[in-house]
């Protein structure tokens, strides 16, 4: 069961994968108001896919726990 649960997080995105991401980013720099050449948008770019492969699947969802780890982050309410 583990052996399952690792393999699937490594495996690489595809097409469709990419995609839920890129919207995820876009919304999120958009929301954040983050220039999307930045440090932090490196940073946030990483976060979604991290949190992609660990199973979060759904775009909002992803949205949501970007905002939520930045402002717990910076302490900013959004």
């Amino acid at each position: 069961m583990l052996n399952e649960y690792i393999s699937a997080h490594n495996q690489p995105l595809d097409t469709l994968d990419l995609n839920i991401c890129q919207r995820a980013f876009d919304t999120s720099l958009f929301q954040l108001n983050i220039g999307k050449d930045t440090e932090e948008a490196g940073r946030l770019a990483a976060l979604i896919i991290r949190l992609f492969q660990q199973g979060v699947r759904n775009e909002r969802q992803l949205v949501s726990l970007v905002s939520a780890s930045r402002s717990k982050l910076y302490g900013r309410s959004l």
